[in-house]
């Protein structure tokens, strides 16, 4: 954003000159009010706003400033601006459920504004930087997907939806992640059925992520433990057609060689179906 990049300091220097600096912290460390703020304009209190994301190492500085202008000009041009810079000092200082109270704040008070594009994009941020490691519930990222998806179908044209295409295919290589982290733990412990489950999920769903070609070949790994070797033929097969270059395709196809099976469709299961739809284009 432009209003981010701003230079203009010289009125908040002067501000800065009037207000206590070094003071106490309060609450989410929040700065101690100045006792004359309200002697300033609301432009002048928000460059003194700007100023602080600018030079301070604190980001709750700048907010507690862009708050001010909403209590004490709540209804002015540079209440609006201040409100989407909340958000945004919010989002900086990693207080996310601030940062998204604050963006939908904005949203449902000013849905027509240029910047509504903006706090959309916050807001889905504040969800998609919480996604962490893989081992960690999975909510986030679900509301992150739902979030990014909204930028991406409300404002198709902007730079937020070319940024939020990028953040979703990782978002939903991430679920895949999670999928393929609890059915390698199943198979190892020998529970070959629930891991299968969990591999199916990854084939069916999320077959566009990096990880298919795993999911494939541990498929044909479990299904052989079970003796299921149709089930691992095809899976194979489709492993192959699509990833022939993988690793993950040299291991299957050692695996099903040492049976002495070929990588081939065999039988009729959800993986029959499967092979029908990417390998021959029959949909029906």
């Amino acid at each position: 954003m432009a209003r981010l990049k701003s230079s203009a300091f010289l009125m908040a220097v002067l501000l800065a000159a009037s207000v206590t600096t070094g003071c106490s912290r309060l609450g989410f460390g929040e700065p101690e009010a100045p006792r004359n703020l309200e002697n300033f304009t609301a432009e002048e209190i928000y460059r003194r706003g700007e100023y602080e994301l600018e030079n301070s190492r604190r980001p709750e500085d700048a907010v507690f400033y862009f708050s001010e202008i909403e209590r004490l000009y709540p209804y002015s041009e540079w209440a609006k601006r201040a409100l989407i810079m909340q958000a945004f000092g919010y989002h900086r200082a990693t207080n996310y459920e601030e940062a998204r109270a604050a963006a939908q704040r904005f949203i449902d008070t000013y849905p027509g504004d240029e910047d509504a594009a903006y706090a959309r994009y916050l807001l889905a941020l504040s969800y998609y930087d919480q996604i962490d490691e893989v081992g960690r519930d999975q909510g986030l990222t679900f509301q992150a997907l739902q979030s990014l998806r909204a930028v991406i179908e409300e404002y198709p044209n902007t730079e937020y939806a070319r940024s939020s295409i990028l953040k979703f295919d990782l978002a939903f290589d991430h679920l895949a992640a999670k999928e393929m982290e609890i059915g390698r733990y199943y198979l190892k412990q020998g529970h070959n059925t629930a891991a299968i489950n969990r591999f199916r999920v990854v084939v069916e769903e999320f077959q566009t992520t990096s990880h298919t070609p795993e999911a494939l070949m541990r498929l044909v790994e479990a299904y052989l433990a079970l003796g299921l070797n149709d089930e691992a033929q095809t899976a194979g097969a489709i492993l192959g057609h699509n990833f022939q270059s993988s690793p993950f395709y040299e291991e299957a196809y050692a695996q099903l060689r040492g049976r002495g099976l070929p990588a081939e469709a065999a039988g009729d299961s959800w993986l029959t179906n499967i092979y029908r739809q990417v390998v021959q284009g029959r949909w029906l």
